[in-house]
């Protein structure tokens, strides 16, 4: 049966939610990265250019990887919140496959 990229992209934030390998929120997601354990910062689609900045400026601080995808309300849902404009991801091995998914057509 074939998902759909962003139904892989969700399942896969939603498994890294389950094994505690995500961050997600401004604040939570600013400490992680000070705090050097995101491996890659992941910005909703839909978020103001002022969050897609700031996240863009931290990123290149901290030297992790930043993507861009989902809207706010599936970013949240796939983690269980409501609406949610920036996660961080703290386990290389997700973070690679969440790469790998977002380079597909």
């Amino acid at each position: 049966m074939a998902h759909t990229q962003e139904e892989r992209i969700t399942n896969l934030l939603s498994m890294a939610q389950r094994a505690r390998r995500i961050v997600s929120g401004a604040f939570a997601v600013e400490q992680a990265l000070k705090g050097r354990e995101a491996v890659l910062v992941f910005v909703a689609a839909d978020a103001s250019d002022e969050t897609k900045k700031d996240y863009t400026i931290l990123a290149d601080r901290y030297k992790v990887p930043y993507l861009e995808g989902l809207d706010r309300e599936t970013l949240g849902q796939c983690l269980g919140k409501e609406y949610r404009a920036v996660a961080a991801l703290t386990d290389k091995g997700f973070a690679k496959k969440l790469r790998e998914l977002m380079k597909e057509p």
